[in-house]
């Protein structure tokens, strides 16, 4: 059983762009109690099509794990299904419009074993956190193979669906954290500032505040849509005693 209590929250903002491409959302799985889902997109791909990809994502990811049983299901193969089926969809409305709709993709699956599992497509990223203490982060295309330069992988681009990276952690405690979020946030937020935000505040005070300290850093007049989830473990209260001691009268 967990040892710990779950808190969550989201946060977005629409930067200097004219419309929010970006989505992210937090789900409850009603076939399997104690797991959890935080998504997140970055959409791409001119007027209206990076918001029609981004919403394809979360809806098709919500529509999957709300059916997810863990009796029958495996988490990692859930999540390879949903990209798989985000990219199928965003083909097909390729095909049969005018808009070439794209989306980065960061997903997020905390277990009642006290587990995660995570996958991503793009350089929308998460974070897991121990305390203040960035453990491990995904990486982007570039940063594995230098040589690709800034080409990233996208669903919905023609081809073949783009291969999902998957992480897992085991055995998590209370003070750990974990953050899904959009290039319009960490391109200007070090990994240090957003883990210490999110081990001191809320994750509803702390996504206001990284949020809040990436615009401030925007000089250029044209910041991206910045958005971000965090998920915090907390440790439960301390059960108070069900019974009490009367006080004994002195012996003579």
């Amino acid at each position: 059983m967990s040892a710990y209590k779950i808190e969550a929250g989201t946060g977005q903002h629409i930067g200097d762009r004219a419309e929010q491409q970006d989505r992210v959302a937090l789900f409850g799985a009603p076939r399997a109690p104690g797991y959890m889902m935080a998504v997140l997109a970055d959409g791409m791909g001119g007027a209206r099509g990076g918001s029609i990809a981004a919403e394809q994502a979360i809806r098709t990811a919500q529509q999957i794990f709300e059916s997810f049983s863990p009796l029958t299901d495996d988490v990692e193969a859930m999540l390879h299904q949903i990209a798989g089926e985000i990219h199928t969809v965003i083909r097909l409305m390729t095909l049969s419009t005018q808009i070439r709709p794209q989306t980065t993709l960061a997903m997020l699956v905390l277990t009642p074993g006290r587990g995660a599992i995570w996958g991503h497509v793009g350089d929308s990223r998460v974070y897991r956190f121990s305390g203040p203490n960035l453990a491990e982060r995904t990486k982007e295309s570039r940063e594995v193979a230098p040589a690709a330069g800034a080409a990233q992988d996208l669903i919905g681009k023609a081809g073949e669906p783009p291969r999902l990276a998957i992480g897992r952690h085991a055995d998590l405690k209370a003070g750990d954290a974990f953050v899904v979020c959009s290039d319009g946030l960490w391109q200007y937020c070090q990994d240090g500032e957003v883990g210490a935000a999110v081990f001191t505040h809320s994750p509803r005070d702390a996504a206001q505040m990284l949020i809040h300290k990436a615009r401030e850093r925007v000089t250029t007049g044209d910041g991206d849509n910045c958005s971000l989830g965090v998920v915090k473990l907390l440790a439960l209260p301390k059960p108070k005693p069900e019974f009490q001691v009367d006080k004994l009268d002195r012996a003579v």
